[in-house]
């Protein structure tokens, strides 16, 4: 996670230069691929300087580069291909503190169409949509990099099952913090403004994605529940005595 939010860092950091972020929003702007002649003239900079700007945008993953002959012309005489750039299908966010509205996004999608398709309640939709997305995220999980204070032992020990959903819901952005009476607060809502102007919906649709990651992690030790506190996120989850 932390190598993750380093390498978007620096690929959004890249355009702090204004120079970088002229050239950037030039090329993304156009309909195909553009030579540096072409950017510098456009945005009144030196050939030389267009030159390194262009490939460090490329070095942090925001351009493509491609070769091609500007004149159309093949064969013998029609001189070397030209490196053009355009704009990295690459996608780079930052959010601080984390929000996932692209995950809430892809759980309410597939809701609505499961919905549309089968004919059931939207509501019913939405939780089963979640709890099945949680599942894939346990399903998925690795041995990610946690920062440091969050969850107690390092990342690869196997711990409770309490510490073993700290460690995976902080790959999510969560910010768990466990507590000593066997219960884990999440100090990050994911979903922070959507759950401020739609609660019923988010949080319950919350609630099931974190069901389904408790039913993926295999446990029947613990128990997510709607416990609303604040500052904290509206889920909460807690160790079952068996």
């Amino acid at each position: 996670m932390q190598d993750e939010f380093a390498e978007q860092a620096s690929g959004i950091g890249a355009l702090a230069d204004p120079a970088r972020r002229s050239l950037y929003r030039y090329v993304a702007a156009q309909a195909d691929a553009v030579g540096r002649e072409q950017a510098a003239a456009a945005v009144g900079l030196p050939l030389h300087a267009a030159r390194f700007h262009l490939d460090r945008l490329v070095e942090e993953g925001l351009l493509e580069t491609e070769y091609r002959r500007l004149s159309g012309r093949t064969g013998p005489g029609a001189g070397r291909p030209s490196k053009l750039y355009r704009r990295s299908s690459r996608e780079l966010s930052i959010s601080l503190p984390e929000r996932r509205y692209d995950l809430a996004g892809e759980v309410l999608a597939a809701a609505i169409e499961r919905s549309m398709r089968d004919s059931v309640p939207i509501a019913e939709a939405v939780r089963t949509a979640a709890v099945e997305h949680g599942r894939r995220i346990a399903a998925n999980a690795a041995t990610p990099a946690v920062p440091a204070g969050t969850v107690p032992g390092p990342m690869d020990a196997g711990g409770t099952d309490l510490e073993r959903m700290a460690r995976l819901l902080a790959r999510h952005g969560y910010e768990p913090r466990l507590s000593g009476d066997g219960q884990m607060r999440l100090a990050n809502c994911p979903f922070d403004r959507l759950a401020n102007e739609h609660r019923e919906l988010v949080c319950g649709m919350n609630l099931a994605l974190l069901d389904g990651v408790v039913a993926g992690l295999g446990t029947d030790r613990l128990c997510a529940e709607l416990a609303p506190e604040p500052g904290f996120c509206c889920v909460r989850i807690r160790g079952v005595e068996r």
